[in-house]
């Protein structure tokens, strides 16, 4: 590099100027290489590549959904995945000082690892639609690869908000189609509705049943509507209320309970569908009692009529103990519960797994015969046949409760869609190194 020099008494004539150019140049040079080198570090930066190393554990992972966070620069906003075959789908959000990177583990052997790169500040590699989840009046739509999996429905004429229909692994609903008035004929238990969240005792209002008074959750807004091609995301804020005419304590108004509700839903094959809920119930206007009832489950399935165990048709209820059937699984705390049956000639299969995080895991399951299965931790007097045994809980004015769960859908009965090992997928997940 020419340097040059301005001398305030230069013995060439006109040198002043020239000089004074030259210097001129000369910072333009050095400021311009600097830039250079300044953009050159901070491409190193965002473009670099972080080795992760994914470690299955004890435990076999096929299509298990993999969290880790990871440090970036605060600048460093997208991020792309590969492994030694190619592109992976992964999908980032913000997170702290980093970046939440989500991907699905098609298979991994049990004591084995897998390496990945992840390349900071890279859009990440088209890999087709993934989940999509679309706002339509009073409904959110989710699909996965283009083929519809489920909506969320809160319209105001429901009693509570809930996800109808659901498509199982062959392409059929899997949950009993919902009561009209329309329908013209008898069904039992009509507020069993597809999907739902719900509790027959807060506070002295019955939010399970549809009968008449009854409570109600109302929506009041999305939290955050995400597509994606990993997940799709719908977290919504509902109000949990009491019946027409029921105001509480003096001075306060029908609202009893806060919800937050995550709904997760994975980009996985359509032999396999995941959907996680991480549910919150907040109570900020005041104490709030759970009644010890068996009338509620914080995750409810009411699954389609011919899988019942009741219609003989190869119906079956299984749970993470060994039970089998509404005698050895109603009542009983386990990690998971299991329903399947034939729909449509295919046997298929739904678990709720319950997270070691849940309220009061291994929850209670209130799970029938004839087609019900729900997380409830509340009713202990009826599942022990017991009085003194009460299962009632206060959640004191600004206390949250929080139930985790995650919904499995399958082809074939609990062995066939090997739940024991699915549910440390969901438990107890692979551990994530980075490098």
């Amino acid at each position: 590099m020419t340097v040059f020099r301005l001398y305030d008494n230069c013995p060439h004539g006109g040198c002043q100027r020239l000089c004074a150019k030259g210097l001129t140049l000369a910072m333009d040079f050095v400021t311009s290489y600097a830039t250079c080198i300044l953009i050159s570090l901070l491409r190193r930066t965002t473009m670099a590549t972080v080795k992760l190393t994914v470690h299955a554990g004890p435990h076999n992972r096929i299509n298990c959904p993999v969290s880790a966070l990871v440090e970036t620069p605060e600048s460093v906003t997208t991020a792309a995945l590969s492994a030694g075959n190619g592109a992976v789908p992964c999908q980032v959000t913000p997170a702290g000082d980093g970046l939440q990177v989500n991907f699905i583990v098609e298979h991994l052997e049990a004591g084995k690892t897998a390496e990945y790169e992840l390349t900071l500040g890279k859009e990440p590699a088209d890999s087709g639609r993934g989940v999509e989840v679309t706002q339509g009046e009073n409904e959110v739509s989710v699909s996965i690869g283009g083929q519809h999996f489920t909506t969320y429905c809160h319209g105001t004429e429901l009693a509570r908000p809930l996800l109808y229909p659901v498509i199982g692994p062959y392409g059929d609903p899997v949950t009993r189609r919902l009561a009209t008035p329309a329908d013209g004929r008898e069904m039992d238990h009509h507020h069993h509705r597809s999907i739902w969240i719900a509790h027959g005792e807060v506070n002295g209002a019955d939010n399970w049943s549809e009968g008449e008074s009854h409570g109600r959750i109302l929506h009041r807004d999305f939290e955050l509507l995400e597509s994606g091609p990993v997940l799709g995301r719908i977290v919504s804020n509902s109000d949990w209320v009491g019946m027409d005419g029921w105001t509480g304590p003096p001075g306060r108004n029908r609202e009893i309970l806060d919800q937050r509700a995550e709904w997760v839903v994975y980009n996985t094959p359509s032999s396999v569908r995941i959907m996680d809920l991480h549910l919150t119930l907040i109570a900020r206007n005041m104490d709030v009692l759970f009644g010890d009832t068996k009338e509620g489950g914080l995750a409810s399935i009411r699954v389609e009529e011919t899988m019942e165990v009741k219609r003989d048709l190869g119906g079956k209820i299984e749970n993470g103990i060994g039970g089998i059937d509404e005698d050895e699984t109603w009542g009983k705390r386990a990690p998971w519960c299991h329903y399947s049956g034939p729909v449509n000639g295919n046997i298929t299969g739904v678990a709720i797994m319950d997270h070691p995080n849940s309220f009061r895991h291994p929850t209670h399951w209130h799970v029938r015969n004839y087609g019900l299965m729900t997380a409830n931790p509340f009713g202990h007097s009826y599942f022990y046949g017991d009085e003194s045994r009460r299962g009632h809980h206060t959640l004191s004015q600004g206390e949250s409760l929080v139930g985790i769960y995650r919904y499995y859908f399958h082809k074939g009965d609990a062995t066939d869609g090997n739940i024991r090992e699915r549910y440390h997928d969901f438990a107890h997940p692979p551990k994530v190194e980075q490098d």
